[in-house]
């Protein structure tokens, strides 16, 4: 169906089921399925406090070591993905394959009651709240309501006057990566 290759006939077949839809391994308590056993096992953490991981720096705790692993690079600055086409890099690979739709174009996630789509399930989520009216954060000192945490960290950023994302080419700041990102399609055209 899509002509990836795989070391073997196991791999292949747990591939196969992103196309088919097959989600062999259901949870006891919720009833959520999944395509691995390992990341049913993972699930089933949710259902209780089991956070065996933690940061040796901050003491944050997780319930996967993969997570463990990505927030570390929080403290050490590590960003091993970069995206081919315009040597962004990323601390984790999901953020890189979320990245990539920048180029590709490609939004996967549409929302049920409007159609509209988004190259994250996180950004779907978030524009959900737009239909059921849920404003989950708010700001401090003008009470202004936000949809999402990164808004609301958006939003104060411009009260401080505080402009964390710089442009490679121009050194111009930013308040958001959204507002870099559109200013850097100035510079590639």
């Amino acid at each position: 169906m899509c002509k990836k290759t795989f070391s073997s006939k196991g791999n292949l077949n747990v591939h196969q089921r992103i196309h088919t839809g097959e989600r062999p391994y259901r949870c006891d308590v919720c009833n959520k399925t999944f395509t691995k056993t390992y990341i049913l096992k993972i699930h089933q953490r949710v259902h209780t406090v089991d956070r065996p991981y933690h940061c040796d720096v901050c003491n944050k705790t997780f319930k996967q070591v993969q997570h463990l692993k990505v927030h570390q690079r929080v403290h050490t600055g590590e960003h091993p993905y970069p995206c081919d086409l315009c040597n962004k890099t990323f601390s984790d690979r999901s953020n890189l394959n979320v990245h990539q739709r920048v180029h590709t174009g490609e939004r996967p996630h549409s929302c049920d009651l409007c159609k509209k789509t988004f190259s994250s399930k996180d950004n779907l989520n978030i524009h959900q709240r737009v239909h059921t009216g849920e404003c989950s954060y708010c700001c401090d000192e003008c009470k202004k309501p936000f949809r999402s945490k990164a808004y609301l960290k958006i939003h104060l950023r411009v009260r401080t006057g505080e402009l964390p994302h710089s442009c490679d080419l121009c050194k111009k700041t930013f308040s958001s990566k959204g507002n870099l990102n559109v200013h850097q399609c100035v510079h590639t055209g």
